[in-house]
């Protein structure tokens, strides 16, 4: 259990800091206005009610937050089954967890999820989105790196085929 603590840790970590930025964005930024930091990137504060990129918004405020919680246990479950050298796939389910939960709470108290990260060309923009969204691609991806450099170790001991 103690091992368990850091990645609970991490989890919480990003839940604060995701739901403190969440609280500067509501209240410091004008909603649909965007505020440029550099040419590609702005922040735009807007609200989803779906999940990624709005899909999934018919199932209303209550089938998404059972949605969230079912995706949150699934990703404890799977968490709980690794082992002890995936310490790299622990790192990425408390990401995703804590990203989770930062949207969920959303969820929960505003009825919507609170975006405003926006990457954008003069011509192109890709959907707006957050911290917590980046915590879950991240952790999404650091739990794959961890699957394939497993299978790279399984790949080298096996040796040559005959």
């Amino acid at each position: 259990m103690k091992r368990l603590a850091a990645y609970a840790g991490l989890a919480a970590v990003a839940v604060a800091l995701d739901q403190w930025i969440k609280y500067l964005v509501e209240t410091r930024l004008v909603m649909h206005q965007m505020v440029e930091v550099v040419p590609f990137l702005a922040l735009y504060r807007t609200y989803n009610t779906g999940i990624a990129f709005s899909m999934l918004s018919s199932f209303g405020d209550t089938g998404l937050i059972v949605v969230s919680l079912a995706v949150v246990a699934f990703v404890l479950y799977l968490a709980s089954r690794s082992t002890d050298d995936q310490w790299i796939a622990r790192l990425g389910f408390a990401l995703i967890i804590g990203g989770a939960i930062g949207n969920l709470i959303d969820r929960a108290v505003y009825g919507h999820v609170i975006d405003y990260i926006l990457f954008h060309t003069p011509v192109w923009s890709f959907a707006v989105f957050n911290l917590a969204d980046v915590f879950i691609t991240v952790g999404a991806v650091t739990v794959l790196l961890d699957e394939f450099l497993g299978w790279r170790r399984q790949q080298g001991n096996a040796g040559p085929a005959d």
